[in-house]
This record gives C-alpha cells, sequence and structure tokens, in this order.
C-alpha cells in the first residue's frame, strides 16, 4: 500500500473548509468569544457533544444532590405524611421545639430534595429565601427524624449549604444555575468551550478545566471544595465562595478542626464525626503522604452503572488489594478474616444519617488503647457488633499479644565446613 500523500496548503485549507461543511459550523471569532465574560451554561449544553459522560454523570450520586421537586415530583423518595412524621420526631429524646409544633412542608411546598441514599432533606421557601425544612427522611432506618428545628428559619440554605448542592451559585444575589452537582461543578464555567467551534480544537480545549489534566495536588482540591467541613474565607458562609476548579482551596476555604475548638463534628484525635468530612480526614492519612487521592479509589463518572455504592471501583477490601496485594495474614492481620482491610482501617465513625453509617477516611485502625486514652474516641473493635461491650483493656491485651513476635528458641547452627 502507497503512503497516502500529505495534503498541500491550498488541499489543507479545501480539507478545513470540508471539515467545516460538514460539520454545519460557521467561522467563529474566537477573540470576540473570549473577551466575553465565562458564564455557566448548564449540563444540557454539555451533553450536546458529551452525551456518554452526560449519561454515565446521571447514574452518580453528585447528579442527585439536589432535584427539582416541582419538575420530577418523584424526586422525592417517601410520602410526606405529617401523621407518620409527628410520630416518628415524637420519639425523639431532647427535641428544642414539641414534635406536634415542629414545621412539616406539605409536598406541595417542597422545591427542591437533598439527597436519597443515606438520608434525604426538603427545600422550601420563606419570605423568598430558600431554607431547609426541619424534619429529616433517613432512608435506611425509614425513620423521620428532626433538623435544626428550633432555628431551621434563620439559616438560609445557601449561605450554609448552597455551593456543594448546586451549580453556579453567586453568592451575592442568592440564585443558582442549575441544581446538583453538575458538569461546570468540576469542569468550570462553560460558555467559552461551547461558543468555539470543535474545529477550533486547541483553543476549545483551553477554555474548559479538566481535572484528569491538573497536576494531582490542585485537582483532589476540586473534591475538597465540597467532600470538607469548615468556613469560607471570603464571605460569610460554609463553602467555599469563590472557589472555582484548579484554583488553590486554602484560599477561599479553612477546613474545621478539633483544634479550633469543632467538637461538635471532629473527634479529640481530629478524625471526623459527621458527612462531607472525607477530605479533612484524608489529609491526615498516609494516603495523602504517599500521593493517593480521591480518583485512586473512586471514579467520577463512568460508562454503564455504577459497580459500588460508594463509586469505587471494587467493592470492600477489594479496592484496598488492588494497591496492598501482598498482606501476610499474621500478627495483627491475623484477628480476623484475611483481607478485611476496611472493618479495621476504615472504621464506621461518621455520620451522615445515623451514628456509623459512614467510613472514616484517614485510614488508620483505632485501637482500643485509643479510647483507653480519651473516652470520646471511638476505636475500629467496637465498631463491630461482636466486640461492642468488650473490655477494652482484655481487647488491648489481645491485640498486643497477637502483635509480637515470639522469642528465637533453641541454640545457633554451627556452620558447616
Amino acid at each position: 500500500m502507497k503512503p497516502r500523500p500529505m495534503p498541500t496548503r491550498c488541499g489543507a485549507a479545501i480539507l478545513f473548509a470540508v471539515l467545516i461543511a460538514c460539520g454545519s459550523e460557521h467561522p467563529v471569532d474566537i477573540a470576540a468569544v473570549k473577551a466575553q465574560p465565562q458564564e455557566f451554561v448548564g449540563a444540557d449544553t454539555c451533553k450536546q457533544c458529551h452525551l456518554e459522560h452526560y449519561d454515565s454523570w446521571k447514574m452518580t450520586l453528585h447528579s442527585r444532590m439536589l432535584q427539582d421537586a416541582r419538575q420530577n415530583e418523584d424526586a422525592i423518595i417517601v410520602p410526606i405524611d405529617e401523621k407518620h412524621i409527628r410520630e416518628d420526631l415524637a420519639t425523639i429524646e431532647g427535641l428544642k421545639v414539641p414534635a406536634d409544633q415542629i414545621y412539616i412542608p406539605k409536598k406541595e411546598e417542597i422545591l427542591y430534595t437533598i439527597g436519597s441514599q443515606w438520608k434525604q432533606r426538603y427545600l422550601v421557601e420563606k419570605d423568598g429565601t430558600l431554607y431547609i425544612a426541619p424534619a429529616q427522611y433517613n432512608a435506611e432506618t425509614h425513620r423521620w427524624v428532626n433538623y435544626h428545628e428550633q432555628d431551621w428559619d434563620k439559616r438560609p440554605w445557601i449561605d450554609g449549604c448552597g455551593g456543594c448542592h448546586a451549580t453556579g451559585v453567586d453568592f451575592a444575589k442568592k440564585t443558582f444555575n442549575e441544581p446538583g452537582v453538575t458538569c461546570e461543578a468540576c469542569h468550570g464555567k462553560g460558555s467559552w468551550h461551547a461558543a468555539l467551534p470543535k474545529t477550533a480544537v486547541f483553543e476549545k480545549r483551553q477554555t474548559i478545566v479538566n481535572p484528569a489534566k491538573l497536576t494531582m495536588g490542585v485537582a483532589v482540591q476540586i473534591c475538597g471544595s465540597c467532600h470538607n467541613r469548615g468556613k469560607a474565607t471570603q464571605a460569610k458562609a460554609s463553602w467555599a465562595v469563590g472557589y472555582a476548579p484548579g484554583k488553590a482551596l486554602e484560599a477561599y476555604f479553612q477546613s474545621t478542626s478539633f483544634a479550633a475548638g469543632d467538637k461538635a463534628h471532629v473527634y479529640a484525635n481530629e478524625f471526623s464525626k459527621g458527612h462531607h468530612q472525607q477530605y479533612i480526614d484524608w489529609v491526615q492519612s498516609k494516603h495523602y503522604a504517599e500521593g493517593v487521592t480521591c480518583t485512586s479509589c473512586h471514579y467520577v463518572h463512568q460508562i454503564g452503572v455504577p459497580p459500588t455504592r460508594y463509586q469505587t471501583q471494587a467493592a470492600g477490601s477489594n479496592q484496598c488489594l488492588q494497591c496492598h496485594p501482598v498482606i501476610n495474614n499474621n500478627q495483627a492481620h491475623s484477628i480476623h478474616s484475611f483481607a478485611n482491610c476496611v472493618g479495621c482501617h476504615m472504621p464506621r465513625i461518621a455520620k451522615s444519617a445515623e451514628s456509623g453509617d459512614i467510613h472514616s477516611h484517614v485510614f488508620m485502625a483505632l485501637l482500643p488503647s485509643h479510647t483507653l486514652a480519651n473516652p470520646v474516641v471511638p476505636n475500629s473493635c467496637q465498631t463491630c457488633h461482636k466486640h461492642k461491650d468488650a473490655d477494652l483493656k482484655e481487647l488491648q491485651a489481645k491485640f498486643d499479644a497477637l502483635t509480637k513476635l515470639p522469642k528465637p528458641v533453641g541454640a545457633p547452627v554451627a556452620a558447616v565446613d
């Protein structure tokens, strides 16, 4: 076969014209496009060219973080039965408002739903401002619980949560572009990218953020902008106001800590108690020190149905074994079945809906000695039902015995000439 000749300058021009004609694209003034302010365009614009990625994203929890209940009433995953809700609330001790006086929204008052896998909360409007209603549905235990029943209408949703539940939030105007964690939440504003023709290959690439092409230390901060807990540095808010993908997170957000006085969300050893905590856990871990990031274990979107509930590449300890295949079944690892990594190194000590329903991300086994030293700090052993009520000193003694190598027995063997 003869090699195909390279097109001449004239031939290249004709080819370029044909490409434009076939793609139904018209010449675009790139400089004029980039002279305009960048704006959010929405996921429906992105899907016109990236349908496979859009479809895979629709299968993730990000796409369901905030759903419009007026456009899709099936976003509400449970009947809004006031009688049942109040009965559940009445069983809870320590309510700051009596159960029969807590505001319960009617179904038609719910504008948006928040979440669906662990729990679901409901956004309602009061005097033109969105608030989270004070009744929360916990999906796994099928029960209703209270949520800031005493001051729910003093906590504007956009100030506390909006930037991580919706995309294109304008903190000053108290508006957002679209519900959910959509394409532009991680890839940045897309108006320039959408306006340029496909034939402007290199210019088009430069107008959007691709986290896979950022340095990983910067890319992981995109995850950290929401899977985190703390406060904004440039506004009075609980999310990173002003942050954009590819920027340095700490310029816009200060993570919380026990040392800073946050005893409600962090244990005394700085492990997290609550949800959206993964980033502040991870920065304390060996994974952080060795460069293992969120996307080393979790995918953001991929074609097809997610293989696991947590959007990990493998289920349970099989995820760990992809990088840690050689683990001897002795000493500490002889305590339980071989390769039960997650049970000990990612104990369920944090809370999304119910206590202990999500894993720690410090990736360190917590021993009974940690709890003995500070009773408010949990340990890996007692998150297991078998050891839930066990004596901590005995548990620690058994662990110590297993982790000590036996002393050598016998005499040295003489060398043979």
